[in-house]
């Protein structure tokens, strides 16, 4: 983070939350930001991202942390620092015996080499396609990107489908899981981010997977009732509660 009002907030979330952040601040850059564009009608969004010092995260500075990461059960990691830091983090986790995912977003290439280190993606329609090649406008195509996903040596994949839920395929398994209704869309800023962190927490609880995917669906229909990104994000109670009505 840099020294300024948007990491004041960050560690501010992070300390009513009860979250431990083990990071670090720089002067000679700033925390990174999004400008998000939301479509009154449907609550959809488009986002530009400015990294600020995120963006220059090193392989050097992953390592650094190696007794955090490697002594993880689950990792779960994005593109919005430098590739190369993603890869040797996950690398590092992998060594130590996490559970290894990795949300391919924003969407961008991502090599086979690196898709070998991820127990589990969970990209969106657009990032899935990006890496497969194949179109998600479906349930069905959504099964062919996780395919696809497998044969690059993924050990299962998580395709996002918005309003149509998820759909999880690893070697033995496959299944749909229906979008939960919370109520009324009012911005899906974060609903991304909302899915992740509920299914990295659930499979840390010893979910399994399929259910790992309902708790953060669940998770991310909460998210999108409200306007915001940070502030949208549920508590375990109301997660529970939706989850309980089935």
């Amino acid at each position: 983070l840099g020294r300024d009002a948007f990491a004041d907030l960050a560690f501010s979330i992070w300390k009513d939350a009860g979250v431990k952040a083990a990071v670090s601040q720089h002067d000679d850059s700033y925390t990174g930001a999004a400008y998000i564009f939301i479509e009154d009608s449907t609550g959809n969004n488009a986002i530009i991202i400015c990294p600020g010092v995120a963006g220059t995260i090193s392989e050097a500075d992953v390592e650094a942390r190696v007794d955090l990461i490697g002594g993880a059960s689950v990792f779960i990691t994005q593109l919005e620092q430098p590739m190369p830091a993603a890869h040797r983090a996950l690398e590092i986790a992998r060594a130590g015996g996490a559970r290894t995912i990795l949300n391919p977003a924003p969407a961008a290439e991502v090599s086979r080499e690196m898709l070998a280190l991820c127990d589990i993606v969970t990209p969106n329609e657009s990032e899935a396609e990006g890496i497969t090649g194949v179109r998600v406008v479906s349930v069905a195509d959504a099964e062919k990107a996780a395919d696809a996903f497998l044969a690059m040596g993924v050990g299962a994949a998580v395709i996002t489908l918005g309003e149509n839920g998820a759909f999880y395929k690893d070697g033995t398994q496959a299944m749909h899981v229906p979008a939960f209704d919370a109520g009324p869309v009012v911005e899906t800023t974060g609903a991304g981010d909302a899915f992740n962190g509920g299914f990295a927490v659930a499979l840390a609880e010893g979910l399994d997977p399929v259910d790992a995917v309902r708790f953060g669906s669940a998770t991310a229909a909460i998210s999108v009732t409200r306007p915001g990104t940070a502030p949208s994000m549920p508590t375990r109670d109301e997660i529970d509660a939706l989850l309980a009505q089935g």
